[in-house]
């Protein structure tokens, strides 16, 4: 089957390093691991962050152009070279999808979306343009496949079939990291050697973006956690960079500085060696949808002490 792929919040080439981008891209590689030819269908991003209902505006307008323009160049082609199916991965009311059910209904094919939430406090607020897109996509969705159960209770209102709800339990390509726990010694002799740790101690690790908001949160509230540990013969790595560094080195000043080791940002193809060559991940988690990170933390083989809010609770279970 052909499959249209689009990311309304952030298309999966987007530069910046994300969750939802590496969300987006194991979606497309498993559809395309299930046979199905996929293409990204647009890399229009309908995302307001400031509640700006002018920019919202002017968002729907260019949407609407972009759905007809869609449409014509889809249309054009032989049918057996159409999409028999549209696929959206994220859409709430900061980033609606202002194409695909415009393009599904105008082709006649079937709208699927993932991770899909609605938030029913945002009715009439500063995203009111983006909330009723969102839901009026949602209720059209012949299927929303559903990755953080947290949303599911929104969601089912809006949904006349409960059928339509498709559960699917968040997923990595566990062959890194894999690989990287069978060579797990050699990965922390390197490791060792490169930020000069004692091999004696146990390693607790942190990979995240450095942002302000909720990313920051996180940060300091594992600082400010890490102060009451002082008992314990720990290390801790963190790897990460962004606009927010300078306010995570001062959150982990309280901490004894020959504990910590800001590794910076790496590589993805690094990050299963940096995991493996730890002992425990550690994330508060402040409003994470799940957290890909600790999906790689335990397919590296290490246990994961994480904050129990969002999805988190489905991917790490207490005492386990």
């Amino acid at each position: 089957m052909r499959i249209a792929f689009y990311a309304p919040l952030k298309p999966p080439d987007h530069p910046v390093p994300s969750c939802d981008r590496r969300v987006a891209r194991l979606l497309m590689d498993a559809l395309a691991a299930g046979g199905h030819d996929v293409e990204l269908a647009s890399p229009f991003r309908s995302w307001d962050g400031a509640g700006d209902r002018r920019r919202q505006a002017r968002l729907r307008r260019l949407g609407e152009r972009l759905a007809a323009r869609t449409v014509r160049r889809l249309g054009a082609r032989p049918a057996a070279d159409r999409p028999a199916l549209w696929f959206t991965y994220h859409l709430y009311h900061k980033a609606p999808d202002w194409l695909g059910p415009v393009v599904c209904k105008a082709l006649s094919i079937p709208y699927v979306v993932a991770e899909a939430s609605h938030a029913p406090k945002q009715a009439g607020g500063p995203w009111d343009i983006g909330y009723r897109a969102a839901a009026a996509a949602i209720r059209g969705a012949q299927r929303v496949v559903c990755l953080n159960a947290a949303d599911a209770a929104c969601l089912r209102p809006l949904l006349a079939d409960d059928r339509r709800l498709v559960p699917l339990a968040p997923f990595i390509d566990t062959r890194p990291f894999r690989r990287a726990r069978a060579d797990r010694p050699a990965h922390r002799a390197r490791l060792a050697a490169s930020l000069a740790l004692d091999a004696e101690r146990p390693w607790l690790v942190a990979a995240a973006m450095m942002r302000p908001g909720d990313k920051l949160a996180s940060y300091r509230i594992l600082a400010e956690a890490l102060t009451r540990l002082d008992d314990r013969a720990w290390q801790i790595v963190v790897i990460g960079d962004g606009a927010a560094r300078s306010a995570v080195e001062e959150a982990f000043a309280a901490v004894a500085q020959a504990r910590v080791r800001f590794a910076g940002e790496r590589p993805p193809e690094d990050l299963p060696a940096l995991l493996a060559a730890a002992d425990i991940y550690v994330w508060p988690a402040v409003r994470e949808a799940f957290g890909m990170a600790v999906l790689e933390a335990q397919a590296a083989g290490l246990p994961v002490v994480a904050g129990a809010v969002g999805g988190v609770p489905d991917i790490v279970t207490d005492g386990v």
